[in-house]
């Protein structure tokens, strides 16, 4: 999996709760595509999702749609 060419210079940012180094690293490009990496292997392969797309993942997060039951 190739990084999108959207994300060749963008700032990559992780969490401030992010402590024990087990995080994924976020970072917007160009305003077509978020990207999501692991902050452990920032070389390895890159998620890319649309903005809306993310946008309803960190919404789902937040509203508690993904908690286990």
């Amino acid at each position: 999996m190739q990084k999108p060419s959207s994300l060749e210079a963008a700032i990559w940012r992780k969490s401030s709760l992010s402590g024990d180094g087990n995080c994924v690293e976020v970072a917007a490009g160009n305003g077509a595509v978020v990207g999501v990496r692991d902050s452990k292997d920032v070389a390895g392969p890159v998620l890319a999702f649309s903005p809306v797309a993310w946008t309803g993942f960190v919404s789902g997060l937040k509203a508690g749609q993904l908690d286990q039951q």
